[in-house]
């Protein structure tokens, strides 16, 4: 399947918040402040579409794939919002999303590590950030404190390499 990491177009919003249909799966991707239920506005506002970068992975026919976005933090690629859509999980291409998102991310921000928060019963996200090389560390002085979630991070140099069979 041809997949490509395009900056994420207005058309692209409708799909991306059909993924969300409940509260939980609101907070599990955008955090504690992500509102629910919500509108095309403030769906665009907690999400900080107008303020962090914004990247759609889009099949050869358009069709989006996942999404995430990508700010400095603690001299990081910091890596937010991260979600593949739910039809397509398990099919390698949240490591497609990743991998992209923290080459374009880091190399925009001259950053050598990735980091990210995950809530901790997110075991097929988890999985993921693992394989890539994330380990878990302590968050940075002023990050927010959510119950159950974990920072990770790993070096840009993990992310991009095929791991170990």
């Amino acid at each position: 399947m041809s997949m490509e990491l395009v900056e994420t177009a207005p058309d692209h919003l409708p799909e991306l918040m059909s993924w969300f249909p409940d509260q939980e799966s609101c907070s599990i991707w955008g955090g504690p402040n992500q509102r629910f239920p919500f509108t095309a506005e403030t769906f665009r506002e907690d999400a900080g579409l107008d303020k962090f970068p914004s990247y759609s992975l889009v099949g050869g026919d358009g069709e989006l794939l996942a999404f995430g976005q990508y700010y400095e933090r603690a001299r990081r690629c910091h890596l937010a919002r991260l979600a593949t859509a739910p039809q397509r999980r398990g099919r390698g291409i949240g490591v497609v999303l990743m991998r992209e998102l923290s080459r374009i991310g880091s190399e925009h921000l001259g950053a050598d590590v990735c980091s990210l928060f995950v809530m901790n019963h997110n075991a097929p996200a988890l999985r993921l950030y693992e394989k890539l090389g994330f380990v878990t560390a302590p968050a940075p002085p002023g990050s927010p404190e959510i119950v159950d979630c974990l920072y990770m991070i790993a070096s840009l140099v993990a992310v991009l390499s095929d791991p170990p069979s």
